[in-house]
């Protein structure tokens, strides 16, 4: 195996992921008292038939530290004109800092998780497993709830409308 077979750095593959521009979300759960959430590029779904979904958090992200002991995560799409929600979620921590107490939100129907009511749409998922992948922990969510406040589909958020955010944690 040759040196360029046995691993890229960050730099060659940022030749591929800055060609990417794809949805953010908030995802958010809870676990005792104790609530969290926060804005997250790495997810797909991973399963169609049991559907299935895959959310990536930072070790280094407070939200982490509430999943790993969490039941269930809940994930949100936002909408383009939603930058001000990315931005709590995405450049404050909740080490200091109540993200929910100036947002319109429920408790999930078979969690505990906060669910933001002015999401494109959202899902609640039971977290089947965890998967360390280095830097960031995969949950493999079993979808058990989901919404979708009207039937129009909107444009949604871009990781490029976000990149100018400074991180409340480092990634």
């Amino acid at each position: 195996m040759s040196d360029r077979e046995a691993g890229v750095t960050v730099a060659d593959l940022d030749a591929f992921t800055d060609v990417l521009d794809y949805p953010v979300y908030v995802v958010t759960t809870a676990a005792g008292d104790r609530r969290a959430g926060c804005l997250v590029g790495f997810t797909s779904q991973c399963s169609i038939d049991p559907p299935r979904y895959m959310v990536w958090l930072s070790k280094a992200n407070h939200t982490y530290t509430v999943a790993r002991t969490a039941s269930h995560l809940a994930v949100h799409a936002l909408r383009d004109d939603q930058k001000d929600t990315a931005e709590l979620f995405g450049s404050r921590t909740g080490d200091d800092t109540d993200k929910f107490a100036h947002l319109a939100w429920h408790r999930s129907p078979h969690a505990s998780a906060p669910i933001l009511d002015d999401a494109a749409a959202w899902f609640l998922g039971r977290i089947e497993t965890r998967v360390d992948g280095g830097d960031h922990v995969g949950f493999l969510l079993d979808p058990v709830a989901a919404g979708r406040p009207g039937p129009e589909r909107p444009s949604l958020l871009l990781l490029g409308d976000v990149v100018d955010l400074t991180p409340g944690h480092p990634a």
